[in-house]
């Protein structure tokens, strides 16, 4: 879908107004020893709180009032079709668990798509004050130290990088082997870091996210964000990830490729 450069800078700015407001509504629960924290998954914990709905209902209430056409599709209060070809992707708080622990690691998560995938992105930290923002021919990080631009690193080789995931099993046992057979080869593994790993992708801190499980809210702003730093995104089979299932995301080509053979021979055996 063609977008003409007056439509993309109001794309823009409404997106920079979904952020604003949904931070002090996540600010406003944040570390407060009240919040209440409900379970949404019958079999394991899926946390939500009053701050997800909140937060998602002021921007709900913004895109009524700025963008009445798009369609909107939201974690805590689903889909809104529209007329327009464009649909708002919003996860108010990506990384309830993290947020109800105190981590300033969940973010705020905010694309705006056409039918193809996602064409601009905010992955939002509220806590930090960080914004890092992809498309449109944009790619920075506001934040404490100023705006500065992003850019992915250069690693290509698989024994030189820094490997990122939410959850160490990562999902069912077939996919968590698949994970460790990269990560056994990485220099570096870390966990729990939800959206705000995709972000040190495209802030050039680490190398790869590789994660399962995913719905597209969880993974549309990530997507537009590293793709304008210079970053590949794909499912674990190298197609489109943006409807969410299991994403790997690289700072480059070549590193995509060593990760991607590994996953795929995996899960193949």
């Amino acid at each position: 879908m063609a977008i003409d450069r007056t439509t993309q800078a109001e794309l823009i700015r409404v997106a920079h107004v979904l952020a604003d407001a949904a931070r002090p509504v996540t600010l406003q629960y944040f570390r407060n020893n009240n919040l209440v924290a409900q379970n949404k998954d019958a079999d394991g914990f899926d946390p939500v709180t009053a701050a997800d709905k909140a937060a998602e209902q002021a921007m709900r209430a913004i895109l009524a009032r700025e963008r009445p056409n798009d369609g909107i599709l939201g974690e805590e209060f689903g889909t809104q079709e529209g007329t327009s070809g464009l649909t708002w992707v919003l996860d108010p708080i990506d990384g309830t668990r993290g947020y109800i622990s105190g981590t300033p690691t969940w973010g705020v998560l905010i694309a705006v798509s056409d039918a193809t995938g996602p064409l601009f992105g905010i992955i939002d930290q509220p806590y930090i004050g960080e914004r890092f923002v992809g498309g449109f021919g944009l790619s920075e990080l506001t934040g404490p130290q100023g705006v500065r631009p992003l850019g992915c690193r250069a690693v290509s080789q698989l024994g030189q990088a820094t490997v990122l995931s939410t959850f160490p099993e990562i999902g069912s046992t077939a996919e968590m082997h698949a994970f460790r057979a990269v990560a056994g080869q990485a220099r570096l593994t870390r966990y729990g870091m939800d959206c705000y790993g995709y972000a040190l992708l495209a802030a050039g801190q680490i190398d790869l996210v590789i994660e399962a499980g995913l719905n597209a809210y969880d993974i549309q702003a990530p997507i537009a964000v590293i793709e304008a730093a210079g970053g590949v995104v794909t499912d674990w089979a190298g197609r489109s990830a943006h409807q969410g299932g299991r994403a790997l995301a690289a700072a480059n080509a070549d590193i995509h490729a060593a990760a991607l053979s590994i996953l795929r021979d995996a899960m193949d055996g």
